[in-house]
């Protein structure tokens, strides 16, 4: 809604908000369904959220006729035909408002997808991983402004690591000088914390209470208020 907006400063809020979550969604969504090069989808991505800081889709958009995923990569699909129609890659020139985002990593990340995942299938898995991301980074300033550091810390150490075995609680506690009661503690709140931020994340990204409760059931697999 705030992308909606007439104040140039609220929209520019939210399409920043936006971009965070759904450029890499989009980017690798583009690379994946019509096989073009990484820096036409570069460009291609660039000019989609372009074109939402500038209000040429969203404006379009009501949250009570779908999903705002479902509704970006719909825009999505219609900008790439309408390039095709024109027969050349869509630029902006130097007026064009410049993104400032990690393609390289992008690519990486999409050098480990598998051969029979569909685009439609990778966008859905990069929307819920980009929420995670954004509230695993929630949960890091929280922690770091209460001071629960150590929190934080025990929670990427058991819970994101891919260590295999996985350490017990027990080494946990002699690798943080603990208490084994105070390791188990620690994690309960680091996740109960993880899991606030990541609704918290969602419910920004959502125009409505009951788009909110449905996306979090996609998501978390929980019913909230």
């Amino acid at each position: 809604m705030a992308a909606q907006s007439d104040d140039p400063v609220v929209r520019s809020r939210a399409i920043e908000a936006i971009t965070a979550v759904y450029w890499k969604p989009v980017y690798k969504y583009v690379r994946m369904k019509w096989n073009i090069a990484s820096e036409d989808a570069a460009d291609f991505t660039q000019e989609f959220f372009t074109r939402l800081l500038e209000r040429e889709f969203l404006d379009s958009y009501d949250s009570s006729k779908g999903r705002l995923r479902t509704f970006l990569r719909t825009c999505a699909d219609r900008l790439f035909m309408k390039q095709g129609r024109d027969s050349h890659r869509l630029k902006r020139g130097a007026a064009s408002a410049h993104l400032s985002l990690n393609y390289e990593e992008a690519e990486r990340e999409l050098a480990t997808v598998s051969g029979f995942e569909s685009p439609e299938d990778r966008f859905e898995t990069e929307w819920v991983r980009s929420l995670f991301t954004l509230g695993f980074e929630r949960l890091r300033a929280s922690c770091e402004s209460a001071g629960k550091m150590i929190q934080f810390e025990l929670f990427e150490r058991y819970d994101l690591e891919d260590a295999d075995p996985k350490p017990s609680y027990t080494q946990l506690a002699a690798e943080f000088g603990l208490a084994a009661t105070d390791v188990t503690n620690y994690l309960a709140f680091a996740r109960r914390e993880f899991r606030r931020c990541v609704l918290d994340q969602l419910r920004e990204m959502t125009a409505t209470d009951e788009e909110f409760r449905r996306e979090a059931q996609v998501l978390l697999g929980v019913e909230v208020k």
